[in-house]
């Protein structure tokens, strides 16, 4: 039997690189980033092998991590790879009735939380549980409930592994694993909003690395990165892995607000990212040469123009760049690129591999002229994060590269794009019927996204599953939002808009009758209907009963921004069918400005 890959990752490091730096975080106390080493970090997954041994947590067992970027989070997760445990990663922001499935679905014992709003949710999530057992709180400066005797902290759990009684034990499950183990069980969001776990084996993992190892060729251990994205997303998380493998050291950013600030302090050479990231640099750009004038202007225009001609119409497309074009971009690379990476902290960058959502056409087109290497790609938590990705001089503007070594991708039925390989998931945790239904009967996974191959390179053109994903990479079922909300008196249609924006938002059709009693009964002056609607008593109104209705949805889901329209949805306009279904595109289409407006000034 072939043991697994991760189950020995962190000790054959440790080996091969002893004391050098492996992590590093920021202790908020001294704002210092705290250094561990490889032995040190081989020395922590032990204690917490032994540990969760010592508990009872049996082979093959799900254990959760609801938890921000934190270095135990890692612990954890190969401290129970040497054990043949399963982890199960919770998104920190993941609201009470989130955690309630997944703890239930998964039959956990064991969860890992992070902070005090972690505790608090799994606190109370605990009561109405069968199976958790026990709540181990990372975070010393959590106050645990009154009464709560049950729930100990991080420290308290590692010196149950201390003494290392049980490490024959955690050596005899390490020796006894294989490949088609379970490392993960990741819940992402369906169509109707329920939850499915995607089974991830430690193949899937292995078959990944050798993949990358043969696209991202100069990754290794000089190299610096910062994670940006949460653990519990599969970008993230399996990149992460793959660093490790290379020798890389990982800092690790607890706090997402917190990212740029991290960046100016650890100046990375690598980070994962969502086009969110780029998004905001280029608008920063833009900002900048709109407050400038003169010389200044000038040239900052001058060099992304020079930038777009080197590297996008010459070197993109297979050409020598002439000599005196060569000099123009050395000069700015020297100069205004120069810069522009120092301001960011990505001076000293290698590559930024960026997914998630669409990159917007410009924002690609400026970070290539401006001489960044950002890697485009696609995937899915059900591939293990890559199906395609670009290289350094190797992309093609709105591809999302070439498909990754060792993947097979076909174009299916309605221009699907459908998967085979060492990747690919298994199927859906206890859901046999959403597993069938995800595969062809020929054995190819159905991603439901469309898209098509010219010159080896893949495209996407749309999404066939109505599922949104927002632009930073979150997934938001949208019926499942609306069904919630319209059930309110005061509301008749509403449609949610969330697909590659920033946040989620909706156009709200009220219920104009019980709108205007209430205007009556309060004694709102108003001149006609839109008037009525833009009435801050009213607005204030929708948004409280919004909130209210909401609750349960974790923060990433929850409507941001609204906007009461004083004419309803009809099919005359084509915005609804025979049936009274919503088209969402005509929607988007013929409410594009007031939709556009609702995303202006966002301070984020």
């Amino acid at each position: 039997m072939t043991n697994t890959y991760l189950s020995r990752l962190i000790q054959r490091q440790a080996r091969k690189y002893g004391d050098r730096i492996a992590l590093k975080y920021r202790d908020y106390s001294t704002e210092k980033w705290i250094p561990v080493t490889w032995n040190r970090f081989s020395e922590l997954v032990e204690i917490v092998a032994n540990a969760l041994v010592s508990l009872g947590v049996q082979e093959q067992e799900n254990v959760g991590v609801f938890s921000q970027n934190m270095p135990e989070c890692l612990y954890v997760d190969f401290g129970a790879f040497r054990d043949r445990i399963v982890t199960i990663p919770l998104y920190a922001t993941s609201s009470e009735a989130q955690v309630h499935y997944i703890v239930d679905d998964a039959s956990i014992r064991y969860l890992f939380v992070g902070e005090q709003y972690q505790y608090d949710v799994a606190y109370r999530v605990q009561g109405l549980c069968k199976s958790l057992k026990q709540i181990i709180i990372f975070d010393p400066a959590v106050v645990r409930a009154a009464g709560d005797t049950r729930s100990v902290y991080f420290s308290e759990f590692m010196k149950n592994g201390e003494s290392r009684l049980d490490r024959v034990e955690v050596d005899r499950r390490s020796s006894a694993s294989s490949p088609e183990d379970l490392a993960n069980i990741l819940y992402t969001s369906g169509t109707t909003g329920d939850s499915k776990g995607v089974i991830l084996q430690h193949s899937n993992y292995e078959a990944a690395f050798e993949g990358h190892r043969i696209r991202l060729t100069d990754l290794g251990e000089n190299d610096v990165v910062l994670n940006f994205l949460p653990f519990t997303h599969i970008f993230e998380r399996a990149w992460s892995y793959f660093c490790l493998d290379c020798g890389c050291t990982l800092c690790i950013n607890l706090r997402p607000q917190d990212v740029q600030k991290a960046m100016r302090e650890i100046r990375p050479t690598a980070m994962c990212s969502v086009p969110r990231f780029w998004e905001k640099v280029y608008a920063g750009v833009q900002e900048k040469i709109n407050e400038s004038n003169g010389l200044t202007r000038w040239m900052m225009l001058d060099a992304i123009r020079v930038g777009r001609e080197y590297n996008i119409d010459y070197l993109m497309n297979g050409k020598t760049p002439p000599s005196s074009l060569r000099w123009k971009y050395q000069l700015y690379e020297r100069t205004v690129f120069s810069l522009l990476k120092k301001t960011i902290g990505i001076e000293n960058g290698n590559f930024f591999p960026t997914a998630g959502a669409a990159i917007p056409y410009k924002v690609e087109e400026f970070v290539h002229s401006v001489g960044i290497n950002m890697i485009a790609g696609y995937g899915l938590t059900e591939s293990t994060a890559t199906v395609s990705c670009e290289w350094k001089g190797d992309f093609r503007l709105g591809s999302v590269g070439r498909i990754l070594p060792g993947l097979n991708v076909r174009i299916g039925e309605n221009d699907e794009i459908q998967l085979k390989g060492g990747t690919i998931t298994s199927g859906y945790y206890r859901k046999e019927a959403k597993t069938e239904a995800a595969f062809t009967e020929d054995g190819w996974f159905r991603t439901g996204d469309a898209g098509y191959i010219k010159d080896d390179f893949l495209y996407l053109t749309e999404r066939i599953k109505d599922l949104f994903k927002t632009s930073n990479g979150k997934y938001i079922a949208p019926q499942a939002i609306e069904t919630k909300l319209v059930v309110d008196r005061y509301i008749d249609q509403i449609t949610i808009i969330a697909d590659e924006r920033k946040f989620v938002s909706a156009l709200i059709v009220p219920e104009y009758s019980q709108v205007e009693k209430y205007a009556r009964d309060h004694r709102i002056a108003y001149t006609d209907r839109s008037d009525l609607l833009q009435k801050p008593e009213i607005i204030d109104l929708f948004q409280m009963r919004i909130d209210t209705l909401q609750q349960e949805f974790a923060h990433y889901e929850q409507v941001k921004r609204f906007t009461l329209l004083p004419e309803p949805f009809s099919m005359e306009r084509g915005e609804l069918t025979n049936t009274l279904k919503l088209k969402r595109s005509v929607v988007a289409k013929n409410y594009k400005d007031i939709i556009d407006k609702m995303y202006e000034d966002v301070v984020e």
